[in-house]
Parts: C-alpha cells; structure tokens; sequence
C-alpha cells in the first residue's frame, strides 16, 4: 500500500495552460462547429428534398460531421495538453487553406467566407508550429542523444 495521496485536481489546470494554447484549442472547436453545422444542415436539407441532389446532399453532410469531429478531438487534447492533439490540429489547419484558397477564388459571399477561413488557418498554423506550443505539449525535438555517444 503507497503512502502518497492521489490529488484531487489533474496536473493540467486552467491557470497553467498557457494562452496561446488555449488559443489554438479555440482556433480548432470553431472549425470543428463549422464543420459540424455545415454538415448537419446539408444532411438536414437532403433528407427534406430541399436541395437538387438529396443523395450527393446527405453523403457530403455526413463527411462533414465526420470530419469536424477531427478538430474538437483535437481542441479537448489541446485544452487537456496532450502531446497526440498537436498532430490533428496541424492537419486540420493544413486541410483548411485550399478549402479558403478555393473560396477565395469564387465569386460574391464566398470571398469574405475564404478571407476569415484562411485568417483562421494561418492562425492556427502559426500556433500549432511555434516551437512554445511544441514545449508546452511536452513533445521532444531532435534526435535523443546520449552523453556516451
């Protein structure tokens, strides 16, 4: 029988969580949402016939949420500082920056939709890739070397 008491709070508080992860969590969630809600009113639209082709309707909106379960996994890792969520979070950065460069490059509504999307994707790279972020999640850099070596 051990002699040490378990604590009663996690290691990983919010007052030792620094900003810019918190930051960066967010970055992820409101991606995720985005994903979700768009995904949930595409599947909702398809199986109301609302839309020209219910089936193409209805598959894109499950990917959608699919998908947007990548980035809130994430934000739950990041605000829990687990080293694994830095990996999705970078990924779903990654992914969004064609999706805006397409944006971008359409007409009307879709261009100021493009611009927010890729402020929110090169914030969210500049977070996920700064060497602090990196630190904070506990993750090594390099090659372990050995002082016999």
């Amino acid at each position: 029988m051990s002699t040490q008491q378990t604590p009663s709070t996690p290691p990983s508080s919010t007052a030792e969580r620094p900003t810019r992860i918190t930051v960066l969590a967010g970055v992820n969630a409101l991606e995720g949402v985005a994903l979700a809600v768009g995904g949930i009113y595409l599947l909702v639209m398809g199986l109301l016939g609302k839309l020209e082709s219910t089936q193409q309707a209805e598959t894109v909106g499950i990917t959608l949420v699919a998908l947007g379960a990548i980035p809130l996994i994430a934000a739950r890792g990041l605000l829990l500082l687990r080293s694994w969520s830095r990996g999705p979070a970078l990924i779903t950065q990654i992914m969004a920056l064609p999706v805006a460069w397409t944006l971008l490059r359409s007409q009307g509504a879709l261009i100021p939709t493009g611009i927010v999307l890729a402020v929110v994707a090169v914030t969210g790279l500049v977070l996920v890739l700064n060497p602090a972020t990196t630190q904070d999640l506990g993750i090594r850099r390099g090659p372990r070397t050995t002082p016999d070596a």
